[in-house]
C-alpha cells in the first residue's frame, strides 16, 4: 500500500513538471522572437516583407518572407488590421481570456508543486502512510503476514515449558468454546521473560504462525515520542485496530522501554512515558475490557516492570524462557542444523555437553561459524573440528597469531597459564581442565578453559574458594617464577573477576562469618548508582566487607602459592610443554605433566579425547554462568 502510494506521488509530481515546462514552454516563445521597432514592422508592410501576422492584444507577431518570426508593439491609437487586409496580408487573432487562464495556471502551478514537495516529506518524517503530516498519534503495530518463512513451534525447541504455556493461548484462540464452556477465561497477556538470546520473540512469531489469527507486531521504544501524549495516543489507536481484528495477538517487543516503573523517574508522574503506561494499563484492564485481544510482551528486565503491570487481570501469564539444558541445547542444535549438511563424525549431543550456558542465539550463531569454517577450506559438509574451531572462536575469540610477542613475553604467558591448569587440576571442586593454549586469542594473551562436567544450578562455598584460588594461580605462578617485583599487569583480569566472586560470597550470599546473613548488595548498587536506596552503609560495614573480601582473596592465593611450591617439577613441565606445542587439550596437559609426549604413541587416537570431553568452558571474561539466584556472575579466570 505504501509503495503504491509512493508511485502515484511520483507520477502526479512527474505529470505536474511536464506541464509546467510546457506551459513555460509555450509562453516563452514569443520570446524567442526578433523583437523589431513598430515603424520598422509598417515599413515592411509596405516593402512586401511581411507573410501573416498574429495579433495577441498589443502584441504583433508576425513572419516575414525569410521564414524567421518576429514580434513588435503597436500603438493604441494604431489602425493596422484594416491596412494589413488591404494588402492582402493574413491576419489571426487570439484570445485574451484564454491567455489570462494560461497566465493563471502558470503562476499556480509552481506554488501547487511547493506545497506537493512538503506534504511529501512531512508524510516521511512522520513514518510514512499513518495518517498523513498530521500522523502522530497514528499506531506503528504492523501486522505479520507471513507466506515464506512461517515459524511454528516445531522451529522452536529447548524450551518445552514456555511453549506448553503459549501452546495453550493458541489453542484457546482456535477453539474458545473448550475452555468457556467451564468457565474459563481466556488470558488478558502473557509476559514472556528471560535473558537475551533464548528464544522470546522467536516464541512470539511461532504464536503468530500457529495461531491462524491477526497478529500485530510493535516495539515498546515505538510509543515513545518527543511530544507529550503521542505515546498514549498510539496505544488507543493500536487497541482500536486490535479490537477491529479480534481475535488477535499483540506483540510487544522490550515492554521495560515504556514500562518502567512509575516515579522513578523525572517529571513527577507527568512524563510522555508514563502517561503512554498509564494509557496501556488502562487499556489491558480498564473501564472498557477488550475481549479478544492478547497482549505477549518480551522482555529481560522483569525487575524494572511496573507492579501494576505484572498483576493478574492484565499479565495473567509470565513465562521464563531460560538459557536451555543440555537436552534443550541439543534439540536446538538439531533445528539449526537443519540446512547445514553434517559430517558423519558429527554428534549434536557432545557439542551440547560442550556448550554449558549458551543460549539459543549462541547456538544458532555456532552452526553458522562451523558452516563459514568449513566452506572457508572448501569442506563439502561440517565436520567436528569445525565445530570444535568455532566455539573456540566464540568462546575465546580468533587467534592473533600475528600477534608480535617477545620470548620472555611468550614465556611469562605460558608460566601464567600453567599455573593454572596445575591448581585447577589439583583442587577437587574445580572444573576439569580442558584445554590451555598461549596463542592471544581476543584480547587475553593466552588461557586455560575448565569444562563444568554438568550445568551448574548451584555454587558451593568451599567450591567458590577453590575457584578464586584458581584464578589467583596466575600470579602466584608469576611471582614463583620472576619474583615480586617483576610480576606484571596480566593478572588484572584475574583479580577483578576473584574480586567480584568474593564479594558476591560476602555482601549477597552469606558466605562471610564475620558479615552474616545480610543482602548488602541492594544498597551499593544504589550508591554507585547515586540513588537513594533502601538503606546505606556504615562506614565500619563498608571496612568489614572489604575485610573480609581481602581474606577471601588473600587465601586463595596462598593455597594457589603452595599447590605451585609442591608441585613445582610438574607446572615447569608442562610450561615448558606450552612454550613448545602452543596448545594442549586436557589429556594432552595430563600427559606433559607426566613428563610424556603429549600424543599418544601407541596408534590410539586422541580424538576421542577431544570428542568426549567438550570443547569450551564457560570462562568469565566471554560467558557468565547462572548465579542461583538467576542473575549472572563471572566465573574465576582460567
Amino acid at each position: 500500500m505504501g509503495t503504491a502510494k509512493n508511485l502515484a506521488f511520483w507520477a502526479v509530481l512527474l505529470l505536474l513538471i511536464v506541464a509546467l515546462f510546457n506551459l513555460f514552454g509555450g509562453s516563452n516563445s514569443a520570446l524567442q522572437s526578433q523583437s523589431r521597432p513598430y515603424s520598422q514592422f509598417v515599413q515592411e508592410v509596405d516593402d512586401g516583407f511581411v507573410q501573416s501576422v498574429t495579433l495577441d492584444g498589443e502584441k504583433v507577431l508576425y513572419r516575414g518572407t525569410d521564414g524567421r518570426d518576429y514580434v513588435t508593439i503597436k500603438p493604441e491609437d494604431a489602425e493596422l488590421t484594416s491596412e494589413l487586409i488591404a494588402d492582402g496580408i493574413p491576419v489571426e487573432a487570439r484570445s485574451q481570456e484564454e491567455n489570462g487562464f494560461q497566465a493563471f495556471i502558470i503562476s499556480l502551478l509552481p506554488i501547487l508543486l511547493l506545497i506537493g514537495v512538503w506534504i511529501y516529506f512531512m508524510n516521511r518524517m512522520q513514518g510514512g502512510g499513518k495518517g498523513g503530516a498530521m500522523g502522530f498519534g497514528k499506531s506503528k503495530a504492523k501486522m505479520l503476514t507471513e507466506k515464506s518463512g512461517r515459524v511454528t513451534f516445531d522451529d522452536v525447541a529447548g524450551i518445552d515449558e514456555a511453549k506448553e504455556e503459549l501452546e495453550e493461548i493458541v489453542e484457546f484462540l482456535r477453539n474458545p468454546q473448550k475452555f468457556s464452556r467451564l468457565g474459563g477465561k481466556i488470558p488478558k497477556g502473557a509476559l514472556l521473560v528471560g535473558p537475551p538470546g533464548t528464544g522470546k520473540t522467536l516464541l512470539a512469531r511461532a504464536i503468530a504462525g500457529e495461531a491462524g489469527v491477526p497478529f500485530f507486531t510493535i516495539s515498546g521504544s515505538d510509543f515513545v515520542e518527543m511530544f507529550v501524549g503521542v505515546g498514549a495516543s498510539r496505544v488507543r489507536d493500536m487497541f482500536e485496530q486490535a479490537k477491529k481484528n479480534a481475535p488477535c495477538i499483540v506483540f510487544i517487543d522490550e515492554i521495560d522501554a515504556v514500562g518502567r516503573h512509575r516515579g522513578a523517574g523525572y517529571g513527577g508522574g507527568n512524563d510522555e512515558r508514563e502517561q503512554t503506561l498509564n494509557q496501556l494499563l488502562v487499556e489491558m484492564d480498564g473501564f472498557e475490557s477488550n475481549e479478544g485481544v492478547i497482549i505477549v510482551a518480551a522482555t529481560n528486565r522483569r525487575d524494572v516492570l511496573d507492579p501494576a503491570l505484572l498483576r493478574p487481570g492484565r499479565f495473567d501469564r509470565q513465562v521464563t524462557v531460560p538459557n536451555p539444558d543440555i537436552k534443550g541445547r541439543e534439540k536446538i542444535l538439531g533445528v539449526h542444523a537443519r540446512k547445514t549438511p553434517l559430517g558423519p563424525d558429527v554428534d549434536l549431543r557432545i557439542i551440547a555437553r560442550g556448550t554449558p550456558g549458551f543460549s539459543g542465539a549462541d547456538l544458532a550463531n555456532l552452526v553458522n561459524e562451523a558452516a563459514l569454517m568449513a566452506a572457508r577450506v572448501g569442506r563439502r559438509f561440517v565436520t567436528m573440528v569445525d565445530f570444535e574451531n568455532a566455539k573456540d572462536k566464540i568462546m575465546m575469540g580468533a587467534e592473533r597469531r600475528s600477534m608480535v610477542m617477545t620470548p620472555a613475553q611468550k614465556e611469562m604467558t605460558a608460566y601464567h597459564e600453567a599455573g593454572h591448569a596445575i591448581v585447577g587440576l589439583t583442587l577437587p571442586k574445580c572444573d576439569p581442565v580442558y584445554k590451555a593454549t598461549i596463542i592471544p586469542r581476543g584480547q587475553a594473551l593466552g588461557m586455560v578453559m575448565s569444562l563444568p562436567e554438568m550445568d551448574q544450578l548451584n555454587y558451593f562455598k568451599d567450591e567458590l574458594e577453590e575457584k578464586i584460588a584458581m584464578t589467583m594461580a596466575g600470579k602466584a605462578a608469576e611471582i614463583i617464577k620472576y619474583g615480586e617485583e617483576h610480576v606484571s599487569n596480566g593478572p588484572s583480569g584475574d583479580i577483578m573477576q576473584a574480586s567480584n566472586l568474593a564479594r558476591a560470597m560476602v555482601m549477597r550470599w552469606g558466605m562471610s562469618d564475620a558479615v552474616g546473613n545480610i543482602d548488602y548488595q541492594e544498597a551499593a548498587e544504589a550508591f554507585r548508582g547515586g540513588g537513594a536506596g533502601g538503606f546505606s552503609i556504615s562506614a565500619q560495614t563498608k571496612e568489614m566487607i572489604e575485610s573480609e573480601v581481602k581474606r577471601i582473596i588473600d587465601e586463595g592465593y596462598q593455597e594457589a602459592h603452595r599447590i605451585l611450591s609442591e608441585r613445582h617439577e610438574e607446572w615447569e613441565r608442562l610450561a615448558q610443554g606450552l612454550l613448545e606445542y602452543e596448545t594442549l587439550t586436557g589429556a594432552e596437559i595430563e600427559r606433559v605433566i607426566r613428563g610424556e609426549p603429549p600424543h599418544a604413541d601407541d596408534g590410539e587416537d586422541d580424538s576421542s579425547d577431544q570428542g568426549s570431553a567438550p570443547s569450551v568452558a564457560a570462562i568469565p571474561k566471554t560467558k557468565p554462568k547462572p548465579k542461583p539466584d538467576g542473575g549472572l556472575e563471572p566465573e574465576p579466570s582460567a
